[in-house]
């Protein structure tokens, strides 16, 4: 069984959260409290030194421990997804590596720190991370015109990887309006057998 460090608001784990669901790969989710600091308690820094979710610990691989979202997604698909998700062809390979850096880059300096700003009053540049937000989805918009999927012709963890962040840019006062395309990929996304959305901002903090 694999047990998923997470919490419900954090896109990051809901890319593991996501693929898990897709792949049909059994899994036990463990909710790590962000809002008390819970990721910097001393039990937790044992599981992940950087204090930070999501991680996996899977008990079916002698117990083995993976931290950061993107890694964990290529050890997923590596090990139970039999290349389907991440192809061995190097052209493909090079494409989807190309987006999982996107995704640690312009994406999680644009539309997530957006939303950090405005859902959780975290200290960052709204207006910056406006800018990289909408130029990121510029070129996402060009990319995405004619074609269904970021990196191949079928989906792959690159869109696993891009996923929340993008979807949920709204909650960061970041419109999808003008990305007719980007938001024909997130609908496709949500179409596939499996899908299972990130919980929204305010139901959960209406809750």
């Amino acid at each position: 069984m694999i047990k998923l460090y997470r919490h419900p608001l954090s896109g990051h784990s809901h890319r593991v959260e996501l693929f898990l669901s897709l792949i049909q790969q059994d899994h036990e989710l463990v909710e790590v409290d962000l809002l008390t600091g819970e990721q910097k308690t001393t039990d937790f820094l044992k599981i992940n030194p950087f204090g930070k979710v999501p991680v996996i610990a899977d008990d079916s691989n002698e117990g083995v421990v993976i931290a950061d979202s993107n890694a964990i997604l290529v050890y997923l698909a590596r090990r139970y997804a039999k290349n389907t998700w991440y192809p061995d062809d190097p052209d493909i390979s090079a494409e989807i590596q190309k987006w999982l850096s996107i995704a640690a880059g312009d994406i999680n300096n644009g539309p997530a720190t957006a939303r950090l700003v405005t859902v959780f009053g975290a200290a960052y540049d709204p207006e910056q991370a406006k800018t990289i937000a909408y130029g990121l989805f510029d070129v996402l918009e060009k990319h995405l015109t004619g074609r269904a999927w970021l990196a191949d012709a079928n989906p792959t963890i690159a869109d696993v990887a891009a996923y929340a962040y993008i979807a949920h840019a709204p909650e960061g006062d970041v419109s999808l309006e003008p990305y007719p395309a980007v938001r024909t990929w997130l609908a496709r996304i949500e179409a596939l057998p499996g899908f299972i959305p990130m919980q929204k901002t305010a139901v959960a903090l209406a809750a």
